[in-house]
């Protein structure tokens, strides 16, 4: 995950944090379901950030398996 996604996925968090206290203290039940929203919404951009780090950490494992494949091919041939 990088610092961006972090740092936007928290700042959602907060916000929806914020919204959702502040509905609570004002009996605004709308206000307050629209922050546990950006709650949900924080978790799930959490969620997709650390998928794209591992996705991209699973794509670097597997460029270094071809590579070192291909370099037993050609130490095998020479």
């Amino acid at each position: 995950m990088s610092i961006e996604d972090k740092i936007k996925a928290t700042a959602k968090d907060v916000e929806g944090k914020l919204q959702s206290a502040a509905g609570e203290v004002t009996g605004d039940e709308q206000m307050k379901v629209e922050g546990e929203a950006k709650q949900l919404q924080a978790d799930a951009m959490h969620a997709a950030a650390e998928l794209k780090e591992k996705a991209q950490n699973l794509v670097d494992k597997l460029k270094h398996a071809a590579t070192d494949a291909i370099d037993q091919v050609k130490d095998k041939l020479d």
